[in-house]
């Protein structure tokens, strides 16, 4: 058992609040095999959320719990754990973009700005110590040399995207949206939003350095590319669309570059209203992928046939509004879902055949936006 997950825990006994669920939908919640979890929640302020939100799972009793936030850590949009020292990694939105690395005990260990306005994901090459940061407002990544002993991130060196779409409202600049180095490590590839473009940077981890970037696949005009999932046994990658609500697969290519597949819609059919498509994930086998979708407030589930391809299986309600992030927990067999506007935490429960099904059960964090996990 982890430092963190001892200290944690000691402090979720004294503090933490029970959520009270219906006798109905908690029978049937705990199965062989389940373990307790620690999740963490990260909030907006200005949706009155309080900082980082603990939230466990306690399996002889049956319940799920959100604890006192931990205060000082506010508009914690993405983070990302496992660094060296064991640092968890959080980034927080605003204008002057931050990241901060913090010790299993949730003291902040060190900060780096990251040189662009709100930053909203990252990605960790954990073997190099090198961490990267996607700032959305200003269209840029920041790349971060970490300190192999402590994982500290040390000022950044600071890369443009260049480019824009036909939306004015959501596309007169570059907005990166999502950063990830490549299963060989030869590569940083950022989806941009405002750009209607995947960037990639060529990544060489014994020099801790990257290249200039250069477009490594065109969306549509529009389609606002948002976030990404690459399939774990092929050579495919999976692009879910903001503004257009797609979900494209894509061929990756040895040069970093992607050529488009195939293109299917997140929305039900004769979906009427204003949506957008946010989060991606896919399952370990490589047999489902889920994507949430804003507005009509759903995940969409779709079936990958022994090419890749997917179908469409099924949507179901997020259990709250706008579900922007979702944490797909396998072993344990759920899918939370961070319902921002609504201020929830919905938990379904995943299938053998990897549909989902609600268990009725709805925590309280308001302006939830991310969700990592801790397991005991």
């Amino acid at each position: 058992m982890s430092e963190w997950t001892t200290t944690r825990r000691s402090a979720l006994t004294a503090m933490a609040v029970t959520i009270a669920f219906p006798a109905a939908a908690r029978r049937g919640t705990t199965r062989p095999g389940v373990r307790p979890v620690t999740l963490i929640a990260g909030t907006y302020a200005r949706e009155s959320g309080k900082g980082v939100y603990p939230v466990t799972f306690d399996p002889a009793h049956d319940t799920w719990r959100v604890g006192t936030p931990i205060a000082g850590i506010d508009d914690a949009s993405f983070g990302i754990g496992d660094g060296p020292g064991s640092a968890y990694y959080l980034v927080r939105e605003g204008s002057t973009g931050q990241v901060s690395a913090y010790a299993p005990s949730w003291t902040r260990a060190g900060t780096a700005p990251t040189g662009g306005a709100d930053p909203c994901y990252i990605a960790l090459d954990r073997a190099s110590a090198c961490l990267a940061v996607a700032n959305y407002s200003s269209g840029s990544v920041a790349f971060h040399r970490l300190d192999q002993r402590t994982g500290v991130p040390g000022e950044p060196t600071l890369f443009h995207h260049t480019g824009n779409g036909p939306n004015h409202d959501r596309q007169e600049t570059p907005h990166a949206h999502w950063v990830g180095f490549s299963p060989d490590r030869h590569w940083l590839h950022s989806v941009d939003l405002g750009a209607d473009t995947i960037f990639a940077y060529r990544f060489d981890p014994s020099a801790r350095t990257l290249a200039e970037p250069v477009a490594a696949w065109r969306a549509p005009a529009g389609a606002g590319p948002r976030h990404l999932v690459r399939h774990p046994t092929r050579r495919i990658a999976y692009v879910v669309c903001e503004l257009s609500n797609t979900l494209i697969t894509l061929d990756a290519r040895d040069d970093g570059s992607f050529f488009t597949r195939h293109m299917i819609s997140t929305l039900p059919a004769g979906h009427r209203g204003a949506s957008q498509a946010a989060h991606i994930a896919i399952d370990r086998a490589g047999r489902r992928i889920y994507v949430s979708n804003r507005g009509d407030d759903s995940i969409a589930v779709f079936a990958l046939d022994g090419d890749g391809q997917p179908t469409l299986m099924q949507h179901i309600a997020s259990g709250g509004s706008w579900p922007r992030f979702f944490l797909l927990i396998e072993v344990q067999r759920w899918l939370v879902v961070a319902n921002e506007r609504s201020g929830t935490l919905a938990i379904l429960r995943v299938e053998s055949d990897g549909r989902l099904t609600a268990t009725g059960q709805t925590l309280a964090v308001p302006g939830a936006v991310f969700l990592g996990e801790r397991q005991a």
